[in-house]
């Protein structure tokens, strides 16, 4: 840690970082209630779910271990109502009720006004509001383009119920005045085109005067940390038309929601100033724990309103089950809880709110917001070593706004020194090898990554044609990302943990001069190699010679600097992602390696299981007895090895197709036998699979792409994207000695000194002498018959092994057909001649 970093840092923020008038200081309640975080985690996806204190969770434990709590039954009201209740559930209900209170005194929200409804989530809370609203078709469903996906869907029942929905840009919402008079002059409010749905089913119509409308938006974007100005609620509630003008839709009765869900954290909406008809949120945002549950803080006269057309044993005061009738229930919460209430959860949320209040929400927002702002700071003010900015951020802040407004969160996209951009998921992949834990994509929040990134209707289909959906790697699409990365900050967050993003950014994404030993220019961050001055180059295609048979190398290459190989070391993998086995001499065909990656596991929901996915494939060996014509193998977790025959009368599960990697393959199933042993092998169901025939081939055109064709008789079995891989001894010696020389990844998980076998790799061929996209399975060890799994090497390599998002080892080679000998064979001790050309 640099210490002038941090003292400079308390300069500006000292007086708001770490709670220097709070019971604890930031460093004392890390080293007390976060000691999990200790092993060096980096957690900055608060806004997604913050951590729970450890402290908390022993309160919560020694309540449930102490008190004995039952299921509440008909206790919803102030009163109650059944003296026949036990004990036990008379004080749950207590306890329930007094949650209800402190969650209206965190919304400073009075019990003469307002309710809390509990529900699942926030989600839950916006659902009921929308499925129980009073939609007409002359009602408006308004909301703001800042809003989660949660909320859009309110639209649903709006449309459906004959209703318009539009969204709307509010410009400059943030105002230090305080005033609506300053709000009006301040606020321009942009309309975006009237969404009606044909055939919706129309309710009796309704005077204008008597329609419902309701306007939602966030307290708190959780794309940009954005915050709107809390006055809307006043002008939309008391006069709509200075805001809508002359539009039709400002006429009408309308109602306010706010989803508070990540602005409740720091900034919860204080209901005595702004009579919001319906607030929802979340308790994991604001204290970690308990998840799945949330509540809906909703005025009395809003409630009287809302129908809810469902009854359960909750909301039902009586009922005939042979005929259509029943009676409700006629408090609020009584009449829309349905079911029982989650009492534990209920009951454990004091003890979240006991924290918070110990330190004070605003004391929280203050120190969060230090945090932000220097991170926010520190990303504005990097440039490459061409001048170039590197970070572009993404809010709409005033001038006028102080850092105490600017949230929790800093949205951002990387460039190159080029101008193009990183992807977002090459970020998120890397922080996590260095124990940085962000968020990355859009975030649910559909119009507000629209928004930000200037991605217009057209860009956003295009994207949905070119297969682009939300939680997949397509993170720039024709040159423009899809989404952000996001780091957000939490009550327990530290300069240390903003100082080492910080630092992971400049060491990994930033180009900078550095004079090397022989003057040139060299390059920190993602274009920086090997010290050997080793030049990586794209798409280089180079002749290797193994005796007489001719392959190809393509993709990412590099020079080599010697013209002589010998084999060390041939390795076939029968089945993908299962350990293979070591030959000393072995055959080619039409594959590369006879039966190599020829079988695969899959799910019964279809998914293709890797390593990636189940760590304990690797403990299932392999071997192939070309004379018997059988393959066995063997898992510490089977009594019994188990041999395959491979001729073709041992199936019996029939063909079938399968997808992977974008081709379509013909494959054999087998007996129910031998999907039980590799169910138990693995710990889950599964069946074998062995390729039969790809429907179509992979071929390589003239710049050396891989492509697919119908004319080479030359195909691929389930690798990924090559035949083979080759790597050479003297780059994983070259590796090996980089991982000794880190001195934060010196001890293993085992307690000893990190060394990579080159087998760590899965090649099929190893130097001796002289790039594969590598992938986090190589980081998976097993020791006595436990898969283990750690950040290196992977790690390391990303420091000096990576170019345009991937991290560079090895040699990927395809067998050219056109040479091939019906005897053609590789053995171990060949030489191998490099031709580059």
């Amino acid at each position: 840690m640099d210490y002038a970093d941090k003292e400079e840092f308390l300069k500006e923020f000292g007086e708001d970082y770490g709670y220097p008038n709070g019971p604890k200081s930031i460093d004392q309640i890390r080293a007390t209630e976060f000691k999990r975080l200790e092993n060096g985690t980096v957690y900055l996806d608060h806004a997604g779910a913050t951590l729970y204190s450890e402290l908390q969770m022993e309160a919560i434990f020694r309540d449930f271990t102490t008190n004995v709590y039952g299921n509440p039954p008909n206790c919803k009201s102030l009163i109650h109502i059944l003296d026949s209740q036990s004990d036990i559930s008379l004080a749950t209900c207590d306890i329930v009720r007094a949650a209800r209170e402190q969650v209206l005194d965190y919304f400073n929200a009075s019990m003469k006004d307002y309710k809390c409804i509990f529900t699942s989530g926030a989600t839950a809370a916006l659902k009921l509001v929308g499925e129980a609203f009073p939609w007409s078709h002359q009602s408006s469903y308004m909301y703001t383009m800042e809003n989660h996906n949660s909320v859009l869907g309110i639209r649903e029942y709006a449309l459906s119920q004959g209703a318009a929905a539009f969204a709307i840009d509010v410009e400059e919402a943030v105002d230090n005045d305080g005033l609506s008079e300053g709000l009006v002059t301040s606020t321009k409010i942009s309309l975006h085109p009237i969404q009606r749905r044909k055939g919706a089913s129309f309710p009796e119509r309704d005077p204008a005067g008597d329609a419902y409308n309701l306007f939602a938006f966030p307290s708190e974007c959780n794309f940009s940390g954005s915050r709107f100005n809390l006055d809307l609620v006043n002008i939309m509630k008391k006069n709509p038309e200075r805001i809508l003008e002359i539009s039709p839709f400002s006429k009408g009765r309308w109602m306010v929601l706010i989803d508070a869900a990540k602005g409740c954290v720091t900034q919860p909406p204080d209901l005595s100033k702004y009579p919001v008809d319906f607030v929802v949120m979340s308790f994991y945002k604001i204290f970690g724990y308990p998840t799945g549950l949330g509540a809906l803080i909703m005025r009395n006269d809003a409630a009287k309103l809302l129908k809810n057309t469902y009854f359960s044993g909750g909301t039902v005061a009586a009922s005939i089950a042979d005929i259509d009738f029943v009676k409700r229930r006629q408090g609020v919460e009584e009449l829309f809880e349905d079911g029982s209430a989650s009492f534990l959860s209920i009951a454990s949320i004091r003890h979240g709110f006991n924290l918070i209040n110990s330190l004070t929400v605003p004391a929280i927002c203050r120190h969060i917001a230090s945090l932000g702002m220097y991170v926010r700071k520190v990303l504005l003010s990097l440039r490459h070593e061409n001048g170039a900015d590197v970070c572009t951020i993404y809010a709409t802040y005033t001038s006028e706004v102080s850092y105490h407004d600017t949230g929790s969160m800093v949205s951002f996209n990387l460039k190159r020194p080029d101008g193009s951009w990183f992807g977002y998921r090459e970020v998120e992949k890397l922080a996590s090898l260095s124990g940085i834990q962000l968020r990355t994509g859009c975030f649910c929040n559909p119009g507000a990554c629209a928004k930000y990134l200037g991605l217009s209707h057209s860009d956003l289909l295009s994207n949905i044609e070119a297969g682009h959906v939300c939680w997949d790697d397509n993170d720039i699409i024709h040159g423009k990302p899809t989404g952000a990365i996001r780091v957000s900050f939490g009550y327990m967050s530290t300069f240390e943990d903003a100082k080492k993003f910080i630092d992971f950014i400049r060491n990994s994404f930033v180009s900078f001069p550095n004079k090397s030993a022989n003057g040139n220019l060299s390059r920190g961050g993602s274009s920086h190699f090997s010290p050997e001055g080793i030049r990586m180059v794209m798409q280089f295609v180079i002749l290797l010679y193994l005796a007489s048979d001719l392959f190809r190398i393509s993709g990412m290459e590099r020079w080599l600097s010697v013209s002589k190989y010998v084999i060390k070391f041939i390795t076939v993998y029968p089945i993908k992602s299962c350990a293979g086995f070591s030959v000393e001499r072995w055959p080619l065909c039409s594959t590369g390696l006879l039966h190599d990656r020829e079988w695969l596991l899959k799910s019964q929901t279809g998914e293709i299981l890797t390593q990636k996915k189940v760590p304990e494939m690797c403990l299932i060996s392999t071997y192939i007895d070309l004379n018997q014509e059988i393959l066995v193998v063997k898992s510490p977790r089977c009594r019994d090895e188990l041999p395959i025959n491979l001729k073709p009368d041992s199936y019996n599960g029939g063909i079938d197709e399968i997808d992977l990697y974008g081709q379509r393959y013909e494959v054999l199933g087998y007996a129910d036998e031998v999907n039980l042993w590799f169910s138990k092998a693995i710990g889950r169901p599964c069946s074998l699979l062995q390729c039969f025939s790809p429907k179509f081939r992979v071929c390589l055109n003239k710049r050396g792409d891989t492509v697919m064709c119908r004319d080479l008789e030359s195909r691929l079995n389930f690798t990924n994207e090559a035949q083979f891989l080759l790597v050479s001894e003297e780059s994983v010696s070259d590796l090996n000695s980089k991982l000794s020389s880190k001195a934060d990844t010196r001890k293993g998980i085992d307690g000893v000194t990190v060394k990579v076998n080159p087998m760590r790799f899965r090649p099929n061929l190893v130097v001796s002498g002289g790039g594969c996209n590598r992938c986090q399975m190589i980081n998976f060890t097993h020791k006595d018959g436990q898969v283990q799994k750690s950040k290196e090497p992977l790690a390391t390599l990303a420091s000096y092994r990576r170019l345009k998002g991937k991290i560079l080892f090895g040699i990927l080679l395809r067998y050219d057909i056109t040479e091939l000998d019906t005897d053609s064979y590789l053995e171990v001790g060949q030489e191998v001649h490099v031709n580059p050309e």
